[in-house]
């Protein structure tokens, strides 16, 4: 009984250190800002995202804009109402011809295999991934893996809502993070495990 209490306050702990280690290492800023990339990627899951991904691609900051994981009857021009009258609206051209809509993925690891199809259908190499800074994390690892070869800058959207600096004060974005980071734990140990069995399968 004591060895079984000790290695579940061993396992607590380890998780506890790996939470505040999560947090303390989320993005902070934009990477690499003036860089050009061949397409900007929004994944859904706020606002700020998608009007951050619009205001890139209106300063030329790519050649295409792909909003992953938009619902099945959401359209292009119903996202673009729904932002708040500040934000750049695109113009007609830029909506015809540089802005698609995905809608067949309905998880970080669908919106990278989403993303992953787009970008080998258009034969690109570069992306500038647009997304919330808590959620980059997984992000990152769920697109590296499905897209190895192609070179992603990250560029994280930071919500008002979130307490970054006293986060373990504010119950709301202490769950919010500890789901994510839980999240992002199955994400590794999934990807993990199926390079492991792929690797012991070439061999």
């Amino acid at each position: 009984m004591k060895r079984l209490v000790f290695v579940a306050l061993a396992l607590a702990l380890l998780w506890l250190g790996g939470l505040v280690l999560f947090v303390s290492t989320l993005p902070g800023s934009v990477q690499a800002p003036e860089r050009h990339t061949d397409a900007i990627v929004v994944v859904t899951g706020g606002s700020e995202r998608l009007a951050e991904g619009i205001r890139l691609l209106i300063r030329g900051m790519a050649q295409k804009l792909f909003i992953s994981g938009v619902n099945a009857g959401s359209s292009l021009s119903a996202l673009i109402a729904s932002l708040s009258p500040e934000t750049e609206k695109p113009s007609s051209f830029l909506t015809s011809c540089c802005i698609t809509v995905g809608h067949a993925a309905d998880s970080t690891l669908g919106n990278a295999a989403e993303t992953a199809a787009w970008m080998k259908a258009e034969g690109f190499q570069s992306l500038r991934l647009v997304t919330a800074d808590y959620h980059m994390p997984r992000s990152l690892l769920e697109f590296r893996h499905a897209m190895p070869d192609v070179a992603i800058a990250v560029h994280p959207v930071f919500p008002d809502q979130l307490r970054r600096e006293d986060w373990w004060r504010s119950p709301g974005t202490a769950g919010l993070l500890i789901d994510e980071y839980d999240k992002y734990l199955a994400a590794y140990l999934r990807l993990a495990v199926a390079d492991l069995v792929g690797t012991k399968s070439v061999q």
